[in-house]
């Protein structure tokens, strides 16, 4: 079983990881700022919020677990129902501010479709050899 990286327990990701990088509670005057200068509706900027933000802060997670959170984003995707909106919502109660929310997003799927995208591109020979590993032995 796949184990978290810094602590002995199972890896359990969920979709809202991938959007960690967007989250600017107490952070506002900082992290916000740098985030507002782009748009997540421009198809220019929204590339840019995913390459230096998102891939970027997910580096920190080895190949295989940035394998396994692409694989959940996959399968996401390919679920016609799945709302993708609620991961651009804030949780005041957990300490989560989204730079965007999800009323601010005009295609919260196509959001994700290109994440997915980029990150095929960007971790392509990471994703290619863990997907050439054993899994179960993880």
């Amino acid at each position: 079983m796949l184990k978290s990286p810094f602590i002995d327990k199972p890896f359990e990701p969920a979709i809202s990881y991938i959007l960690a990088a967007l989250s600017i509670y107490d952070r506002e005057e900082t992290k916000g700022e740098a985030l507002w200068k782009y748009n997540p509706n421009d198809i220019g900027d929204r590339e840019k919020i995913i390459r230096l933000f998102i891939l970027e802060e997910l580096m920190y997670l080895p190949y295989r677990h940035r394998y396994v959170l692409i694989t959940m984003l996959k399968e996401a995707l390919s679920a016609s129902d799945f709302d993708f909106s609620k991961e651009f919502e804030s949780d005041y109660d957990e300490y989560i501010t989204m730079a965007w929310d999800e009323t601010e997003i005009d295609n919260p799927r196509g959001f994700f479709e290109d994440i997915y995208r980029l990150a095929n591109e960007e971790w392509k020979d990471d994703l290619q050899k863990a997907s050439l590993e054993d899994q179960s032995a993880w």
